[in-house]
């Protein structure tokens, strides 16, 4: 097949990173300024668009289905071209593959500099492109030096364009690079039908509850200028908002913080010992810190034309488990919602009715974040059917370690946190219970919180996490619920050490070492792979042991917290994480990819659940359950069950 690789640099005056790509490309000001390519891997050429066209024979190869388009983050080539060249809807996913998915696969930095510099190849991307970039691509700010223009043209700056020509050049030669380094180990073609998909799925986009949106902007401005109004009456600070400022007004009140982030903040009112006024301007802070509105905006800002929002999720993002990332809106990170009469809150907020809200719910702030899931909305004449997998890693985990009560559990009534519980604290049959008694719902919290924190090594720690404290279980009772799990799940504690061991075996002695299910652990030119049921990898770069205080420690190169790649340390709990989520992905993929050809398209998904948008009166519920409950052909034995509803809006039920 011939391809073609290309890097484009362009203008518009949308912030591609607070917006996307698709809003980006939405803008009328929006255009392509030089177009690289590459033909077969033969020499970069380079179209300068401001002054020619790209070649007719190339634009014939943009649309034909017998060339492969090759790009680093493809999505924004794509994207950009479908609007240059009008293509009425996207230009075909399905013809294009690219290089940074390539490198997520392989657990590689998903920066084309920073992974072209990890690899250490001859190709490096040219350090100047950041400040031609800011030059050319977006508005400048008019002074008296530059005429008072608001944009920077080839004219401006002749010698600054053609080292832009020649950026856009090398950006060709560093991708290519990249992939012929990459190439040894291919992606498998079942996973580029999955980004064909996902690409798919972003080009559609969801609507936007445009009305929602803007009512929830305006009311959190009113409350924002209020609530920073009696702050200052109250502490007499100038800005409140000011961290210096408020810090030593609190240290003034004898109440001093070395911090005042939200956990902190809410722990000290929690103690209900500080001074009413001290009290009353935490709680104010906490009111003004409400980051709602920033979901509202986004939603309203990356708002494209069509009044939908696309591009919200990034295939591979999370390159330890090949899940899907969010962007823009993070639709991972929703808030829940518990509202009753969700209908009437969503009136009232477009009404701007602050006191009505205040009457039905009390908190304003604490309302809008309830409701944030609901701007996103099914278009005219269609609703939103949602189905989510139930508890698909307790079952995938249980599955993987053989542990056989869990799998009973799920092939029968399901109710697994009681069914831990009952185990736990060896309380009989399931059924014979009484749950519904003050001590049921307390042992039923305690299966709960165990089952969701400690299926992968965690301790009291992972209990805490998860909120154990909070939901009345006392400190000193964690490791009792920690070796109690343990002991009613002793399979899955040997999953982690076998799993730990076999690692250890392959990095110290080479070879395929076999765990459960078919899942395979190798080392090769220095990943660390393992090979899921499904076929595909998991990998790890620079895999390698080190002595640690109970033996061999097991160390790779990845992301880390901040944007470097550094050693990372994992072990038997950890790996059998990434195995689990990476198994649970493969799943909703499979699934999703039923859905599609069954005629529900989807419009977003979140870990174990798919959002399809239907019109009215076609599909139902109940065949997308039965449809995402299908255990694919790798899977045998795992209990899948998915349950769902309708809705208008996106919500949790």
């Amino acid at each position: 097949m011939k391809t073609l690789n290309i890097d484009i640099e362009t203008y518009s005056d949308e912030d591609l990173t607070k917006v996307g790509v698709y809003k980006y490309a939405d803008s009328p000001n929006f255009e392509i300024l030089l177009f690289a390519y590459s033909v077969d891997g033969q020499p970069v050429e380079c179209e300068d668009l401001t002054i020619s066209e790209i070649p007719d024979e190339i634009v014939a190869a943009l649309t034909d289905k017998n060339v492969l388009k090759i790009a680093f983050n493809a999505q924004f080539e794509r994207v950009c071209l479908s609007k240059h060249l009008g293509v009425p809807y996207y230009l075909d996913p399905a013809q294009w593959h690219c290089t940074m998915v390539h490198a997520n696969e392989l657990g590689l930095p998903a920066s084309l500099g920073q992974c072209a510099k990890y690899l250490n190849i001859e190709q490096q991307k040219d350090t100047r492109g950041t400040q031609l970039i800011n030059f050319f691509s977006k508005p400048c700010k008019p002074t008296k030096k530059n005429d008072m223009r608001t944009r920077n043209l080839p004219e401006h700056a002749p010698e600054k364009w053609q080292t832009f020509i020649e950026y856009c050049i090398q950006d060709v030669n560093v991708e290519m690079a990249i992939a012929n380094k990459l190439n040894r180990f291919p992606v498998p073609e079942s996973e580029w039908k999955l980004y064909t998909l996902d690409q798919r799925i972003n080009d559609r986009g969801a609507e936007i509850d445009h009305e929602l949106a803007t009512a929830a902007i305006d009311i959190m401005a009113d409350l924002s200028e209020a609530g920073l109004n009696e702050m200052k009456e109250l502490t007499g600070l100038e800005n409140p908002n000011s961290l210096a400022q408020l810090k030593k007004w609190l240290e003034e009140q004898g109440t001093p913080f070395e911090k005042l982030g939200k956990e902190v903040v809410l722990k000290a009112l929690a103690l209900g010992n500080l001074p009413d006024n001290v009290a009353e301007v935490l709680k104010l802070r906490l009111s003004l810190s409400n980051s709602s509105t920033k979901k509202y905006l986004m939603m309203d800002n990356a708002r494209c034309s069509d009044n939908r929002i696309h591009g919200i999720l990034q295939f591979y993002g999370a390159n330890r488990t090949g899940r899907w990332a969010g962007r823009l809106l993070q639709v991972q990170n929703l808030p829940r919602n518990y509202l009753s009469e969700i209908d009437f809150a969503r009136q009232l907020v477009k009404a701007k009715d602050v006191e009505g809200i205040e009457l039905m719910y009390e908190d304003v702030p604490d309302t809008l974040k309830q409701l944030i899931r609901t701007g996103l909305v099914a278009k005219e004449g269609h609703r939103f059917i949602v189905s989510d997998f139930s508890a698909i890693e307790a079952r995938v985990i249980a599955w993987y370690a053989k542990q056989d009560w869990v799998l009973e559990v799920f092939r029968t009534h399901g109710k697994i946190y009681e069914a831990t519980a009952a185990q736990m604290f060896h309380l009989g049959e399931v059924t014979d219970y009484d749950w519904k008694s003050h001590e049921g719902k307390d042992m039923r919290q305690r299966g709960k919180v165990a089952t969701l924190a400690l299926g992968y090594q965690g301790g009291p720690g992972a209990l805490k996490a998860m909120g154990a404290l909070e939901n009345g279980i006392e400190e000193h009772e964690l490791q009792d619920i920690v070796d109690r799990w343990r002991t009613a799940n002793k399979r899955i504690k040997n999953f982690w050490h076998e799993t730990q061991k076999a690692v250890i075996d392959c990095l110290q002695n080479g070879g395929i070492k076999k765990g459960p299910r078919g899942l395979k652990f190798y080392k090769k030119a220095g990943f660390l792979f393992i090979q899921l049921p499904s076929g595909r990898k998991l990998a790890y770069a620079k895999a390698h042991l080190k002595e640690g205080d109970y033996g061999p420690a097991i160390f790779y190169e990845g992301q880390g917290d901040k944007v470097a790649f550094t050693e990372q340390q994992t072990y038997g709990g950890k790996l059998v994480e990434n195995i689990v989520q990476a198994t649970a992905r493969d799943v909703l993929a499979e699934a999703m990819v039923r859905l599609e050809k069954a005629g529900y398209p989807i419009v977003f998904h979140v870990h174990d659940e798919a959002v399809a948008e239907v019109p009215e009166g076609e599909k139902s519920i109940e065949e997308m359950n039965k449809i995402m409950s299908i255990v694919p052909d790798w899977a045998e034995g795992l209990p899948l069950n998915a349950e769902g509803f309708e809705t208008k809006y996106y919500m949790k039920d």
